[in-house]
């Protein structure tokens, strides 16, 4: 089952729940992207968009949660790995 997601996935400097509650979904993405699979295959799969119907919104979600999955492997891990040690 696709689990729930925002068209927009945060863009701040802060971990968010929304964050907290997709890390499993930006691995998937960042590795997905690491190899080399096509973005349109991606977003079918992990959001259930098809960017043959919907190819703005396809790229839109696909773009805005790589971006955050990719902040999340440089510097969101850390947010997170402080507040589960507290």
């Amino acid at each position: 089952m696709i689990e729930p997601f925002d068209e927009a996935a945060p863009d701040g400097d802060d971990l968010t729940e929304y964050d907290r509650t997709h890390v499993k979904l930006y691995m998937r993405l960042f590795d997905a992207d690491a190899d080399g699979a096509d973005w349109r295959e991606v977003v079918k799969v992990l959001f259930g968009i098809d960017p043959t119907l919907e190819p703005q919104r396809a790229r839109r979600v696909y773009d805005s949660h790589l971006a955050r999955a990719r902040w999340m492997t440089r510097s969101g891990y850390r947010q997170l790995l402080r507040q589960s040690n507290t």
